[in-house]
């Protein structure tokens, strides 16, 4: 089988992979790259495996006049920049010693070794430089090609390698795995057994994985497994997945926004690391969700993006109906412009001031943004 595209044809992907190669060494792309050239998903970064050791690929890059960064020369990984563009180029590596995120390694001179220390049998997949891909451990293929989410190897010694492993699973089943055949229940029933080890997580790799889960297109089959899992519990505790389907639903082709998810979700977001404006905004949606304020008015008051997020997110929670023509009434209101300032009532200051601008304010809203000044104040 080979693959194609031009990430591969690249001239700076192609002296990459023959620096290694016409040195006598062995190259491959692999991992995501050939992963999603397989299933026809744009493909972003490009890796590369290789034998060559970290400082012999380095010595390669800078005889043919490549520029190479040592960006993590003990596990074997060196950035070749060529035609501007960066490539992580790793030595095969076993493990010697492994102890939750962080392992003791060895170089490998085999394929088959590197192959074996990965995560998902889509990712053990290798491809040379004409596009022939390789699948060493003899599954990875069949696997992708069914859209299924496995483990290399035993399923519980690799989450014990690193308990993200666990939300990457459920992450790559949203991503790319098939909701209808159902989800590996050996992988199942290993994250169930592991998740308490997620609690030795940090807070930005926890935040990382989950953004990338509940932006994928449909995310709810596999939170509903992470729920089953309990996994759910220690990433939101207090979260309830089952109104999510109904949102996404509801999207109808909208393009997925996490926080929107997230605010479907609930939960406590303690174990999350949110910057301020994801917090502020979260914290909106949610108090959006116990008005009676239409489309017109939430575009107001929070703008068309997070306006529409709240209308979504409160119909999916309700289970409520859409209004009818609500993302124009949404864009509507986030465009009006309340028409009068404070220095149009002199007379008025403090408290008196504010209050007063107030309730004009929502005589203009329930006017549906059409009295004008001299009406208000009229």
């Amino acid at each position: 089988m080979r693959i194609t595209g031009e990430w591969l044809a690249t001239r700076a992907t192609q002296r990459v992979l023959h620096l290694l190669t016409e040195a006598g060494y062995e190259g491959y792309a692999v991992g995501g790259c050939v992963r999603n050239a397989l299933i026809g998903v744009p493909v972003t970064d490009v890796d590369i495996a290789t034998n060559a050791r970290p400082k012999t690929v380095m010595a390669l890059a800078v005889d043919a006049g490549l520029r190479a960064v040592p960006t993590g020369l003990d596990h074997g990984t060196v950035t070749i920049v060529a035609e501007g563009e960066g490539f992580e180029v790793t030595t095969f590596r076993r493990d010697v010693e492994t102890y939750g995120r962080h392992a003791t390694i060895a170089f490998a001179d085999h394929m088959h070794e590197d192959a074996a220390r990965r995560d998902f049998t889509m990712n053990a997949l290798y491809a040379r430089a004409d596009g022939t891909v390789l699948d060493p451990l003899g599954g990875g293929l069949a696997d992708l090609a069914a859209r299924r989410v496995r483990f290399v190897g035993d399923a519980t010694a690799r989450i014990r390698e690193d308990y993200l492993r666990i939300l990457r699973f459920f992450r790559f089943h949203a991503q790319y795995g098939d909701a209808t055949a159902g989800i590996d229940p050996e992988a199942l029933a290993a994250c169930a057994a592991g998740a308490d080890g997620m609690d030795k997580l940090s807070a930005e790799r926890i935040t990382a994985e989950l953004r990338r889960l509940l932006a994928a297109p449909d995310p709810a089959p596999a939170v509903a497994a992470m729920a089953q899992a309990g996994v759910l519990a220690h990433v939101l505790p207090g979260g309830d997945h089952r109104a999510l389907g109904v949102l996404v639903h509801l999207e109808d082709g909208l393009e997925p926004a996490w926080l929107r998810r997230l605010a479907v979700v609930g939960g406590s977001t303690e174990r999350l690391r949110l910057t301020r404006r994801e917090a502020r905004d979260l914290l909106r949606l949610r108090a959006a969700i116990e008005t009676q304020q239409g489309p017109a008015e939430l575009g107001y008051r929070l703008g068309a993006e997070l306006g529409s997020s709240a209308l979504l997110v409160r119909a999916a929670l309700l289970e409520t109906p859409l209004p009818p023509d609500w993302q124009a009434r949404v864009k509507r209101g986030a465009v009006a412009q309340f028409p009068v300032r404070a220095s149009d009532l002199p007379h008025l200051d403090g408290p008196d001031l504010g209050a007063e601008l107030r309730r004009l304010e929502a005589r203009w809203i329930a006017s549906d943004f059409r009295l004008d000044k001299a009406a208000l104040l009229g």
